[in-house]
């Protein structure tokens, strides 16, 4: 019989969920937590599947078998080869880890009995803390199988009607379908196939029988091509075979999983089997997400699955190059843009002797800053499950960096000096031989803060590095994901810095007004950070005190004279414009307004509806999962489509959505038959983490599309900001 790998894989997995938690450092899990196996009868052999646990091996040379039934004559084993091992206890060795599968053929003499004792020695030890376990002598009552003294001989003409004897066995003795839960949102299922035989490719097929839960993609080898006489130049599986089944499911609940399995196969010998259909069970255990499994045979795939199974299928090189160029394509968002005017502000500092080489070093510590803290939160937060946004877009967190904002602004104003204290300017001229190293250093601390403005950005290419980390384990790749995608919105800050150092005006009153307008460019950092925990008029009016005092700086209030120069007159007009602006916010958000760029929405002269009104988003918010199901259920039954679009007060694209997206006319009409579902997740409390784990998502805005059946449309999902022509497209497709 050949070796089965995947069986064994699966077998492991199975193995690992059935024994519960792994032992503590330093304890030793008992042998037969350790040594987990399945023996079955062929008829004519025992077959035993073996797993074992991760830290553990098995000594070839101290396996034995003898039979503890009278009348059954065991063979010589069919043992696999071993790993060559250098064992401390035994000296040189052959040792088996992992999965293994052994085969004993056995002799019936005399009557054959229902049931056969089969007693297993062994012996192993476990490598992680250096234990060997004693020798084992386990004893296994196997059911054996009823062999008649005479098969009827299976015919293509006997199976077709006929009744020509045959020597063939039945089919339910030469194909054993085989299923084993890997984990809550996959499968291996395949077919054990006796030497001789072979299966069909493309006759089999599996499908689900729970409702609300879908098979996904089914991941099976390639095979053996075969001319047949039946089915021509075909493709077939002469050996056993598993293949992982990715199971998309509606509740994370723990299950009974039932899959419906047809196939059909022949004999060497030139006769073949009538397609046979098999039911299969399976526990799945619970689930740790719902949602963005891989999508289903012909289904879509979305753009952070397609990006996480470059991530972890593709060479390392190339994923890292696509990450970069994802990064790269951010690096112009509104969640990155604000850390323009930071790093200029901190180049800005530096005075008049900024050269571009100089200019492009603080920028590559400033990039470099962001990009290590970046990754290394990321890392932290989807490893141990954690919601990464939420995490740094607490109060007292976006609170404590509007300050430095502000501390920051004072600095470009003149207020005080912004410089590293003297002792720690001299130790590190002393390291590095010049004063400036404390501002390289600065650049990099500086860097690493603005990580927080990053996280406010939620978009695929994140989502498929934190769902690597989360579901696969694999650090380094995610890592690496997440490190070049930071590198890539980092890159045009490089040519800033370099810009910067070639054109920003030398010392002078230039340099003053340069200093000035960075200043104001942190404060704005200040309220834009303050936005996400602020109510929209509040952030209004902090908005027009700062582009009304923006105006005053320019000059709007001056008096100009008939000497006064161009540059007076141009600061003398923008500045007005700034002042008459900063009053028209005021008066909106007095108003109850919260939109910059519609300051007066709210606000109708003639007594009507006004504007922003009209415009009035008509989301249902739900809580729980349960406001959701029953949300669903009442959509369903209306026949109308759904979605349902995360939310938070501190996701600056969320706000974007609501603004330019959900108000567009185009946009509306499309969602005329479906029911708009909102959950907010500010809060991050555990219904709202419920909620985000059903459909593993990793945080808003993501919007996830229900069919007419009340079925998620998978493969749909929106994550990020989306431009309303886009996302029009995008709906015709989601929900039809």
């Amino acid at each position: 019989m050949p070796r089965m790998t995947g069986i064994f894989r699966a077998f492991a997995a199975v193995s690992l969920l059935i024994a519960g938690p792994l032992p503590a450092a330093g304890e030793l899990l008992p042998a037969e937590e350790a040594y987990k196996y399945v023996v079955t009868d062929t008829g004519s052999a025992f077959e035993i599947d073996w797993a074992i646990y991760e830290h553990a091996y098995l000594y070839k040379a101290k396996l034995g078998f003898e039979s503890g039934t009278t009348g059954i004559v065991l063979g010589e084993p069919e043992l696999p080869k071993g790993i060559d091992h250098e064992d401390e206890f035994f000296g040189r060795q052959e040792i088996y880890r992992d999965s293994f599968f052994v085969t004993i053929p056995y002799a019936v003499e005399g009557e054959r009995p229902a049931n056969a004792n089969l007693v297993i020695e062994l012996q192993g030890c476990d490598d992680n803390i250096g234990i060997c376990y004693p020798p084992q002598t386990w004893i296994e009552t196997v059911v054996l199988k009823t062999v008649e003294a005479a098969k009827p001989r299976l015919r293509l003409g006997s199976l077709a009607g006929g009744n020509a004897p045959s020597e063939f066995p039945p089919v339910d003795e030469v194909f054993f379908p085989e299923i084993f839960a890997v984990d809550g949102n996959a499968v291996e299922l395949g077919i054990r196939i006796v030497p001789g035989f072979y299966v069909y490719k493309d006759k089999l097929s599996v499908r689900v029988l729970n409702d609300g839960t879908q098979a996904g993609r089914w991941d099976l080898p390639k095979g053996t091509m075969k001319t047949d006489e039946y089915f021509g130049e075909t493709e077939v599986y002469l050996d056993s075979f598993l293949a992982p089944l990715a199971i998309a499911r509606a509740t994370p609940g723990a299950m009974e999983l039932g899959l419906e399995f047809a196939y059909q196969g022949c004999a060497e010998g030139g006769l073949c089997y009538m397609p046979q259909t098999r039911v299969l069970t399976v526990s799945l255990p619970e689930a740790t997400s719902v949602g963005a499994l891989p999508a289903a045979t012909g289904a879509p795939v979305s753009e952070q699955a397609f990006l996480a199974d470059v991530l972890v299928n593709r060479s390392i090189w190339k994923a890292i190059g696509i990450f970069f160029l994802a990064g790269l394509a951010l690096a112009l968002t509104p969640c990155v843009l604000p850390m323009i005017p930071i790093l200029s502000g901190i180049i800005a500092g530096e005075g008049d002797e900024v050269t571009p080489m100089r200019g492009f070093t603080l920028a590559l510590s400033y990039v470099l800053g962001m990009a290590i803290v970046y990754t290394a939160a990321g890392v932290a937060a989807a490893a141990a499950g954690l919601q990464l946004q939420a995490a740094f877009n607490q109060p007292w967190v976006l609170i404590l960096f509007s300050a430095l904002f502000v501390v920051l602004a004072l600095g470009m104003f003149g207020a005080f000096e912004l410089q590293m204290p003297g002792s720690v300017q001299t130790r590190l001229s002393a390291v590095s031989g010049r004063q400036k190293g404390g501002t390289t250093i600065g650049a990099f601390v500086m860097g690493g803060l603005s990580a927080l403005i990053v996280t406010a950005c939620v978009a695929p290419v994140l989502i498929a590095a934190l769902m690597v980390i989360a579901r696969t384990g694999d650090l380094l790749r995610g890592g690496a994901g997440l490190f070049a995608m930071s590198l890539g919105m980092g890159a045009p800050l490089l040519l800033v810095g370099a810009a910067q150092g070639k054109f920003l005006p030398k010392a002078g009153p230039w340099m003053v007004g340069v200093r000035n307008a960075f200043g104001f460019m942190m404060l704005g950092l200040a309220i834009w950070m303050l936005s996400r925990m602020l109510p929209g008029n509040v952030t209004m009016l902090l908005w027009a005190v700062l582009v009304f005092m923006a105006g005053v700086f320019l000059g709007g209030l001056t008096t100009l004279t008939g000497e006064s120069t161009t540059p007076r007159k141009l600061g003398k007009g923008f500045g007005f414009l700034a002042i008459v602006y900063g009053i028209v916010l005021l008066l909106g958000g007095l108003s109850g307004g919260s939109k910059p760029f519609k300051p007066l929405a709210r606000i109708d002269p003639g007594g009507g509806v006004p504007a922003e009104a009209e415009h009035e988003l008509p989301f249902v918010r739900i809580k729980t999962v349960d406001d959701l199901d029953r949300e669903l259920a009442l959509a369903s039954g209306r026949g109308k489509t759904a979605f349902l679009d995360f939310y938070a007060d501190w996701c600056v694209s969320c706000k974007e959505m609501e603004a330019w997206t959900f108000t567009d006319d185009e946009v509306r009409a499309a969602l005329s038959n479906t029911v708009w579902l909102q959950a907010d997740v500010t809060a991050n409390d555990a219904a709202d983490r419920a909620l985000l784990e059903r459909f593993g998502v990793f945080g808003p805005p993501t919007i996830v599309f229900f069919g007419a059946d009340g079925r998620q449309r998978r493969g749909y999902e929106v994550v990020g900001y989306m431009k309303a022509a886009d996302f029009v497209e995008h709906l015709q497709r989601a929900l039809d």
